[in-house]
């Protein structure tokens, strides 16, 4: 399928695309702002158009993105941020993350102006094709290296892939998983509405490719609500292949990451699991063989056969070790059975090579030694006997809500720009995971410290079984609230979602990928991401001139 379909498309598209939107998309996607500065510089040089138009009537871009920036000076000198050399950098820097925003939705919509409708579609699906290409090269690389026709089962390596081979499947933005998935879920709206079958299917296999549970979650009733309201027949029997698709997926390709997710789900709405009173059972030391029982629950004559035991075991092994490296390599597993029968040995799914390692990684080491280094500061993580009630995000809109008890204006306008809740705090705290700073620049809000960024370290410093979306504090909505306060909020909402929304009697495409976003805005902090709002608005500014046209024609005839 999807060697016809880059056939096809390459064939038709030679001289239907804006090579020069698609070269942008490629290239200012990607994740890296080494990346993604010189070509927005190369791109705002080489139009040389700055006539953004903003206005609060009919503004040609969203108002929102200068409002935002005027909210964060504001905030800079009624809390006096200019005293603090360190803060004054963190305040330019998130400043002109603002700024690439404005400039990225420029080229976007100049290229929309500038290209017929049908030039700009045919664009989209170049790169959604391009982004499958890169997507499924690495779901082969993956393939080679585990010797594994299912990787999403495979759990040697340690379980380096297994339920984490999803995370592996980045795209052409080479970012996360999830800005993938994102990315692809818009295309399973986009070309569902617009018939087009072939994409629809690469782009929903893609998705479900990266295994993202929320954004398979978030798609699934926007599916539904089309089957029932928006589609035709053609349209409705897509969206059971998309449906089917799923379910094979969640079933048969990756079936611990549907467990997972259910566990996941589980955990949001259940404080408490109830225990499997059968397992618990199983488990206990009296039905444990005793090499494994711990020592204080043995009788000092169990506590010799455990060490006589040990010892027969180690012996055994060595023996067996010896015999089988004097058998030639291409008998190495191979072994006489009961009834002279030749038998090959199984892999041990049990053994160590099979299980994750124990071992702690190195980024996590260091949220470990600031940990330590902070321990009395830190309300969460610094209390060893601290359980979570609820998820992290859950707790992160509380701690949110919190900071404005007896602060109304923080209530109004936020706490100030990289002072609670967005990528710039965590990246000027010299982490480094959420991109490089200069350590001699590092500053930490204490707001942020003991709120957002303490409780990121307490789920985060513990095993992977913790790293999940559902724990983490990242999210549009808090950041806005938090930063900006409820004015930025609704500033969020009038000038952002409403520019676009205002169209909604027409939008075809649109209104859905709309709802899909504001879902997907509580993963991330997604305009500092320069990546899925990109794409995004060229989506929804690219349906409103079609509308626009299409309303002209009708008026002249």
């Amino acid at each position: 399928m999807l060697t016809r379909a880059v056939a096809f498309y390459t064939n038709k598209m030679k001289d239907k695309v804006d090579w020069r939107l698609l070269t942008f998309l490629l290239l200012f996607l990607n994740v890296k702002l080494a990346v993604k500065i010189p070509v927005i510089i190369l791109f705002s040089l080489w139009q040389f158009n700055f006539k953004f138009g903003f206005r609060f009537k009919d503004s040609r871009l969203p108002l929102f993105y200068p409002l935002i920036i005027i909210i964060a000076l504001v905030n800079w000198i009624i809390y006096k941020g200019y005293v603090n050399g360190n803060y004054n950098i963190l305040l330019f820097t998130g400043i002109g993350f603002w700024l690439l925003c404005i400039l990225a939705i420029h080229q976007v919509k100049l290229a929309v102006d500038n290209n017929s409708p049908e030039i700009v579609h045919q664009t989209i699906s170049a790169f959604f094709i391009v982004n499958t290409l890169i997507s499924v090269l690495t779901l082969v690389v993956i393939v080679l290296k585990t010797h594994s026709i299912n990787p999403y089962t495979y759990q040697g390596e340690y379980q380096k892939y297994f339920i984490n081979t999803g995370d592996y499947i980045k795209g052409i933005t080479f970012d996360t998983s999830i800005t993938n998935a994102t990315l692809n879920a818009f295309g399973v709206v986009y070309f569902l509405i617009r018939k087009n079958a072939v994409m629809l299917l690469v782009c929903m296999a893609t998705l479900l490719l990266t295994g993202s549970n929320f954004i398979n979650l978030a798609l699934l009733p926007i599916l539904l609500l089309l089957f029932a309201f928006k589609t035709n027949r053609y349209q409705k029997s897509l969206v059971v292949v998309c449906l089917i698709f799923l379910i094979v997926f969640m079933a048969k390709i990756s079936p611990q990451n549907n467990k997972y997710a259910t566990l996941t789900l589980v955990h949001l709405f259940q404080k408490h699991i109830p225990v499997n009173t059968d397992a618990k059972h199983k488990n206990t030391s009296a039905n444990l063989r005793i090499t494994d029982r711990p020592d204080n629950t043995l009788t000092p004559e169990e506590h010799k056969q455990k060490i006589a035991t040990l010892y027969l075991d180690s012996v055994g092994k060595i023996l067996d070790s010896i015999r089988a490296s004097k058998r030639p390599k291409y008998a190495k597993n191979v072994y006489l059975a009961e009834g002279g029968r030749i038998a090959i040995t199984e892999d041990d799914i049990n053994g160590d090579y099979y299980q994750s390692k124990k071992e702690t990684p190195v980024e996590q080491l260091q949220l470990l030694d600031f940990i330590r280094e902070h321990k009395a500061t830190l309300p969460i993580s610094g209390n060893n006997n601290y359980t979570a009630a609820l998820p992290g995000k859950a707790m992160g809109f509380l701690q949110t809500t919190a900071l404005f008890h007896g602060h109304l204006g923080k209530a109004l306008m936020g706490a100030g720009m990289g002072n609670f809740s967005s990528k710039i705090a965590y990246r000027a705290a010299g982490f480094g995971f959420a991109g490089g700073y200069p350590s001699r620049d590092i500053y930490i809000n204490h707001d942020f410290l003991v709120n957002h960024l303490d409780l990121y370290l307490s789920f985060f410093s513990k095993r992977s079984g913790y790293h999940s979306l559902t724990n983490s504090p990242f999210s549009v909505y808090d950041q806005l609230l938090a930063e900006y306060g409820m004015i930025g909020l609704a500033l969020f909402m009038i000038f952002y979602v409403g520019f676009f929304a205002k169209h909604y009697q027409k939008l075809t495409y649109s209104l859905p990928i709309l709802f899909l976003m504001l879902a997907v805005l509580f993963t991330d902090y997604w305009f500092e991401q320069l990546s899925v709002m990109v794409f995004f608005e060229l989506l929804l500014l690219l349906n409103i001139k079609e509308n626009q046209t299409v309303k002209s024609a009708e008026h002249e005839f």
